[in-house]
């Protein structure tokens, strides 16, 4: 404990010119006279720590005492310290691994690129939730990652519905989509790949044997490729719609951009009055009526008769609602 807290305040030494007693003891959370013993320690072991007295005072290191990392440009520099992810570090339990990674990077980094975090950090950030959601992080996510890092097995009891399951899974990734977090696993033994949404877990044991990851897996293209093929799953009802111009222009904000692009490629020529038809597939009724409903007057549903029903009553609606007379 104490070697891994001498190290510690080596490494911020060299990242900074000097600190104080009480900066230091806040950062490594000891007393300043533990700071005091720690740095006798270090001066007795040969690392020229000096204690400048005073009330400007502090402790830093003389004599150039610090390795560098000299490769690297500022802009590298920089975009290193945007690979990690705090939020989601913080909810895979790995917040203190990658706050001493990086404090190791800087302390070993040239004068020049030591604001390198700094920099990057006032330049991005990223907030991975939707709005007005608020984020949970699931209780077993610390113990998947775990294992995800560790590529062991793990024994999951899994939500499916109104039932429970359980599986034996290799745990080769996890994805951080929107603020839900997913785990991309095989079921073990030769079994399929296939994507679990962590808070679905209500069991984790995670202390299996280890296995052997399949060398050529590429998380990103697996997930892209899950990603795509649950989107169109879901798309199981088709509507047909006509769209003025401003319709046209809004469709990609009202439903999924993909789809909206897709079926515009595919639709006819516009009318005499710059309308434009086209063949729409959507999640459902109810869903396309929430979708398209944000488009007001901008679009006319022809088909389903059922969903042009509903538009029809929702327009009888409005139409009562504003009559004249009621504003008057």
């Amino acid at each position: 404990m104490r070697a891994a807290r001498l190290i510690k305040m080596v490494l911020l030494l060299q990242s900074r010119p000097s600190m104080t007693a009480a900066e230091l003891a806040g950062e490594l959370e000891v007393s300043e006279r533990t700071i005091t013993r720690d740095a006798q320690a270090l001066s007795e072991a040969g690392v020229p720590v000096y204690a400048d007295r005073g009330r400007a005072g502090g402790y830093r290191l003389v004599g150039g005492y610090r390795t560098r990392l000299t490769g690297l440009h500022r802009g590298e520099a920089e975009a290193l310290f945007l690979s990690g992810v705090p939020g989601a570090l913080r909810e895979m339990g790995l917040e203190d691994a990658a706050s001493a990674a990086r404090l190791k990077v800087s302390a070993a980094l040239l004068p020049s690129l030591r604001d390198a975090s700094r920099s990057a950090a006032q330049r991005f950030h990223l907030d991975a939730p939707n709005w007005f959601k608020e984020p949970k992080t699931p209780a077993l996510l610390p113990a998947v990652a775990d294992a995800v890092w560790d590529d062991r097995r793990i024994g999951a009891r899994y939500r499916r519905e109104e039932d429970e399951v359980v599986r034996e899974l290799e745990p080769y990734g996890l994805v951080l989509k929107a603020g839900v977090w997913y785990l991309c696993a095989r079921v073990a033994r030769g079994g399929s790949f296939r994507v679990y949404r962590i808070d679905r877990f209500t069991a984790v044991d995670a202390d299996g044997e280890r296995f052997e990851r399949e060398p050529d897996f590429d998380l990103p293209a697996f997930w892209e490729e899950r990603a795509e093929q649950f989107a169109r799953s879901i798309l199981r009802t088709r509507v047909v719609v006509r769209l003025s111009p401003d319709g046209v222009r809004a469709l990609p904000y009202a439903l999924d951009a993909l789809t909206a692009r897709e079926a515009l490629a595919d639709a006819g020529a516009p009318d005499e009055g710059g309308w434009v038809t086209v063949d729409l597939p959507v999640e459902s009724e109810e869903v396309a009526h929430t979708q398209l409903a944000a488009l007001g007057p901008e679009a006319e549903v022809l088909e389903p008769a059922g969903l042009r029903e509903r538009f029809a009553a929702d327009a009888a609606r409005l139409a009562r609602l504003y009559r004249p007379e009621r504003g008057a």
